[in-house]
């Protein structure tokens, strides 16, 4: 099952889309905190994720809990300050792609650590980002395209 990360996001609506996202594909959406706002049914309803109970969601207490217990796994961290493009990776059917923070990404000490496994998703020159939620749609459907698309139809 592919898994979607998101470090400590800040916006519900990001992430009500994303829970929305990973109902429709099959994956599993692991939620870091802390989050930017309270994780409950109740919210991400109003952000408009009416499939909320299609999702599997593992909640983690911080990132050094994630990470420590992922490190040996298959991760692709993605991050705008890299050269290696999303595309040009291979992404098995159980990898870890993570997402950092609408505001700031994620955090230089885990890009550091890491850093073999960061990648980006090209843009014109001098925009900041994408929108998580399309970020995340992105990645996650290249990771599904070179797997035959598990479990899709």
């Amino acid at each position: 099952m592919l898994n979607i990360v998101l470090v400590e996001p800040e916006i519900p609506q990001n992430t009500g889309n994303i829970a929305r996202t990973c109902a429709c594909i099959g994956a599993r959406l692991h939620v870091v905190e802390p989050a930017g706002f309270r994780i409950t049914e109740r919210n991400l309803r109003r952000a408009g994720c009416d499939y909320w109970n299609d999702v599997e969601i593992v909640r983690w207490a911080c990132a050094e809990e994630f990470f420590e217990a992922h490190a040996a796994d298959e991760l692709h961290l993605f991050t705008g300050h890299v050269n290696t493009m999303f595309g040009e990776v291979t992404y098995s059917d159980e990898c870890y792609l993570v997402f950092g923070r609408e505001s700031r990404g994620l955090d230089e000490r885990w890009m550091e650590r890491f850093a073999s496994a960061c990648v980006r998703i090209p843009m014109r020159d001098g925009m900041r980002s994408l929108n998580l939620s399309n970020a995340v749609a992105i990645a996650a459907f290249e990771a599904l395209r070179q797997n035959g698309y598990p479990y899709l139809q």
